[in-house]
């Protein structure tokens, strides 16, 4: 019998109309320009800025892609801010929209598997915004970015990671991998939990924008396009500040943020039979 991932019951959305073809166009239009516009200032103004700077800019960038996708962002809890001094930020993963959302709300770098890079287009921009690679199918890997980890956040840096290590439907919470906390340990940093929830035009959790299983960038960015209204929610839980008392180890702070991200997304933990997909991979076992 497996700990699994811990879910509420599915909500059938009430309604199923989509976007004109001709609004999906136009928004398709409107993101290529966005990008366009992201890569010339990474490459151009990026370079020149300090973090706190080029935190201003990424944040307004997000928020004008959120708004272009017809996506309205809802930010609940205690926001620390739009670039925290030496945080981890740690969030459920449900999309590559996550990304985008969370630098809406509170902007960092993001930990991110090492095959990103190699995606046109999208691994130069994440190279360049700072993004860490890491390779997910070597455990010592970890170590190598958890040393970047906490100098980065040691140099008063906001670093974000998904210590699910994968993505999931956002009905439910996998099992954490608490290897890359030990950053914050190392930094004494605060850490961040933040919950992650996707929401139709009726209010009800959908898992349209969830990245799993075959689906790909361009179904999701296809489903994304005709979804008429959808709703971002990022809801910050209690900070959790590295050596304090129960919360001095990785395999504590782990514990403790996938906790703050439970009772966010209003879960319960629970014992399934049937055991997930990412448990028979070793590489996805948390540790």
């Amino acid at each position: 019998m497996l700990e699994c991932a811990f879910a509420r019951p599915r909500q059938t959305p009430v309604s199923t109309k989509t976007t004109p073809y001709l609004v999906r166009a136009w928004r398709l239009t409107r993101m290529l320009l966005h990008v366009l516009h992201g890569a010339l200032i990474l490459a151009v103004r990026y370079p020149r800025l300090t973090n706190p700077e080029r935190a201003v800019i990424t944040r307004a960038w997000a928020r004008k892609m959120l708004d272009i996708f017809g996506v309205r962002l809802a930010i609940r809890g205690d926001n620390p801010g739009f670039y925290p001094a030496n945080t981890l930020l740690v969030a459920n993963h449900v999309s590559w929209l996550d990304i985008i959302a969370l630098s809406g709300g509170t902007v960092s770098r993001f930990v991110a598997k090492k095959e990103i890079r190699t995606w046109p287009a999208i691994g130069w921009m994440a190279a360049n915004g700072g993004t860490l690679f890491i390779d997910r199918s070597n455990r010592r890997d970890a170590s190598r970015v958890n040393g970047q980890l906490a100098e980065a956040l040691e140099q008063g840096g906001c670093m974000s990671v998904f210590p699910e290590g994968t993505t999931s439907d956002g009905f439910g919470l996998l099992p954490f991998k608490s290897s890359l906390f030990e950053s914050a340990v190392i930094a004494g940093s605060q850490v961040q939990p933040v919950a992650i929830r996707y929401l139709d035009e009726t209010g009800a959790l959908t898992d349209k924008v969830a990245f799993i299983g075959e689906a790909t960038i361009a179904q999701t960015l296809g489903r994304l396009l005709a979804t008429r209204r959808l709703t971002v929610e990022l809801v910050y839980g209690q900070r959790l500040q590295a050596g304090a008392p129960g919360l001095a180890t990785r395999f504590e702070l782990s514990a403790a943020a996938r906790e703050e991200i439970l009772a966010a997304l209003g879960l319960k933990e629970e014992r399934v039979e049937a055991p997930c997909d990412q448990a028979a991979d070793p590489a996805l076992a948390p540790n």
